[in-house]
């Protein structure tokens, strides 16, 4: 008789074992007809797993959030099916729910064409439309691999006989003729994914990731609760794609990367110009904060990457070199470098908190596959600070940084922030006594903020808990950058020490903390959120003087010098090109506003002011315009007066 207690905390009897679905009927038939699946002492399955003794039960419809993974790994399955009905002899491989959809690894007798997608989408429909049941069952191991054996899918026998362990049987998921082996859960039935799912592209694939083995191909689709959010999202790439910071940063003339130095950046003067102005702003701001800003080697002994346990957990990232029978290693990070300049001189209580920053300059051989413009790159430079604290500090020195992160992302645009608390890893350094103590150190910092948060388990560094500021930005995607960490091990690892009040010797806690992560990467970010229309205070180019005629060229000169001894920004076009060509020119180059002089701006010793979305604002003094710009820039661009 097993007692179910429901999320509400009230509790249904009944004399038998029941199912899922059973428990939903019980409920009420709206919920029975709306249920996907279930949750039964927080393990997620089928709306047809059977209850036998007392759980808490959760009904899973397609409000909850476990709905859309449901939603996508069934997408893959029904796309499999459809592609063995479409082309006999295609092997299937692995087909796993990701991201905002879904892939599957085919093995075809023939490759598929980008002309194949549309029919398999087709089919796909069909199969929804027929509603098949989906259903489980367990099979003998021996059986499973005879059975798929006969069948020719020599991959599933593989992954069969290299994963599932000799003693265990084996999960199939069954819709129609069609089946798979999978561990699930799945839906009630293949009408239940909907009409929300699209085929999106044909890409190549190693069986099993391993480039020794055979090429696959594998299709990727997304899917959605329904049609109307499946158009959102495709929208949302189509407005990604206009904003993809490669394409605008080669239109601007910003940065460029090349085979030669893969994941590294070359900027070009107006990136660089980008890169400077950010990079002064944080400067700005940690010296206001009372942050010391110092610069470390980028090549350090192997033995100190090994002593403060970075080695053996990133020692594959790591560029390596060898000089004089040392081994030496390329920093990817700049922590245990901070150590040794807070080791040198003994520290008092009273020099702490030590605050140290560096605009670090980080190398990690990620993979080529992964390498994406300013996104993912080999060479980054961090906004890196570290703090060393007594545990008495460990609260308020949270509480300061949250407000600046927050200071900070709203100077760039960025007021949608989601926060979570990362807890401690699998593998990582430190007795559980400290991690405790980090952890609920940042958990109180953060409900003394009054912030909602999410806490994300076994998220966090391998030294020490961490908080994780993701942006939103104005497509809706999320973007994490700024991070805090609680370190109470690497500390004593590199022998830091103070001098208590009492005079015994102690290891400080290290605050691990960044705003904007890699600068880089932030600037990648930024590009795509302002689609390369950059707030005045960010532009590389804040305004263009424009002549008519030869005739105003040295006046345009005397305006230039004028405002850029104010410290603006500001180009001359004093080409014999007509005045329309020249504005149409800068406005495609985002360039703020665009300053034409003619025979009347001369004679009147102003400049007529158009902004780059076409708005004249008629003739302005010098004055004039360089307090509208002072103001604009002052503003961080919270109050553009372009509109």
């Amino acid at each position: 008789m097993p007692v179910i207690t429901l999320p509400d905390g009230s509790q249904r009897e009944f004399d038998n074992a029941v199912t899922v679905m059973a428990v939903a009927e019980d409920i009420g038939p709206g919920l029975a007809k709306a249920t996907l699946a279930g949750r039964v002492n927080g393990d997620l399955v089928d709306a047809s797993h059977l209850i036998e003794a007392d759980a808490e039960v959760a009904i899973i419809t397609n409000k909850s959030e476990e709905a859309l993974e449901l939603m996508r790994h069934d997408g893959a399955h029904v796309m499999a099916q459809a592609v063995q009905e479409l082309f006999p002899g295609t092997q299937v491989t692995i087909g796993p729910a990701i991201e905002n959809g879904f892939y599957y690894d085919f093995a075809p007798d023939e490759p598929f064409h980008e002309d194949d997608l549309k029919t398999i989408e087709e089919r796909m429909h069909e199969i929804v439309k027929r509603d098949l049941p989906i259903e489980r069952e367990v099979m003998d191991r021996a059986a499973a691999i005879k059975v798929f054996g006969e069948l020719g899918e020599k991959y599933k026998v593989e992954i069969i006989e290299d994963i599932i362990p000799e003693d265990e049987e084996v999960s199939i998921y069954r819709q129609g003729d069609w089946f798979d082996v999978c561990r699930g859960p799945h839906l009630p039935s293949t009408g239940k994914l909907g009409k929300g799912f699209k085929l999106m592209k044909l890409a190549g694939a190693y069986w099993r990731g391993d480039s020794n083995n055979e090429m696959l191909q594998r299709i990727y689709g997304t899917a959605w609760p329904d049609k109307k959010q499946l158009k959102q999202y495709l929208h949302q790439l189509e407005e990604a794609e206009k904003r993809d910071h490669r394409k605008i940063a080669k239109k601007l003339g910003l940065f460029h990367s090349q085979e030669e130095a893969p994941g590294m950046i070359f900027w070009h003067d107006k990136g660089w110009s980008i890169y400077l102005t950010v990079v002064d702003y944080i400067r700005q701001k940690l010296r206001m904060k009372g942050y010391q800003e110092i610069h470390t080697p980028s090549i350090v002994d192997r033995t100190l990457w090994e002593k403060s346990g970075h080695w053996d957990k990133f020692g594959d990232m790591m560029f390596t070199t060898h000089s004089e029978n040392r081994d030496y290693a390329v920093k990817p990070m700049n922590c245990p470098c901070h150590v040794q300049v807070f080791n040198q001189g003994l520290k008092s209580y009273r020099d702490l908190p030590l605050r140290l920053a560096e605009f670090g300059s980080c190398h990690r051989n990620e993979p080529s596959g992964t390498l994406h413009g300013l996104m993912r790159v080999r060479n980054f430079v961090q906004d890196d600070a570290h703090i060393f604290c007594t545990e008495d500090q460990i609260q308020s020195e949270v509480s300061d940084f949250i407000d600046l992160v927050y200071e900070v992302y709203a100077d760039f645009g960025f007021t949608d922030i989601l926060v979570a608390l990362s807890t401690r890893p699998d593998e990582r350094v430190g007795d559980d006594a400290a991690w405790d103590k980090a952890e609920k150190a940042l958990e109180v910092a953060l409900d003394n903020k009054g912030l909602d948060w999410k806490l994300q388990p076994g998220e966090g560094a391998f030294y020490g808990p961490k908080i994780e500021f993701v942006l939103k930005d104005c497509l809706g995607r999320q973007w994490q950058c700024g991070t805090l960490q609680v370190d109470f091990s690497m500390p004593g690892r590199l022998d830091a020490q103070y001098v208590a009040e009492d005079d015994t010797r102690q290891v400080p806690v290290m605050l691990h903390r960044a705003i904007l992560g890699s600068v880089e990467r932030f600037i990648g970010i930024l590009i795509e959120e302002h689609e390369g229309r950059f707030p005045l205070w960010l532009a590389p180019v804040q305004a263009v003087i424009m002549t008519i005629t030869d005739k105003q060229a040295d006046f345009a000169r005397k305006v230039q010098q004028n405002l850029a001894e104010q410290g603006f920004k500001v180009e001359l076009d004093l080409r014999n090109e007509k005045i329309g060509f020249k504005i149409r020119e800068h406005t495609l180059q985002r360039v703020p506003y665009m300053l034409v002089i003619g025979d009347k701006e001369l004679e009147n010793n102003t400049v007529a002011v158009r902004t780059r979305r076409g708005k004249d604002l008629g003739s302005m003094s010098l004055d004039d315009l360089s307090s509208r710009f002072t103001e604009e820039i002052a503003s961080r661009g919270s109050a553009v007066l372009e509109d």
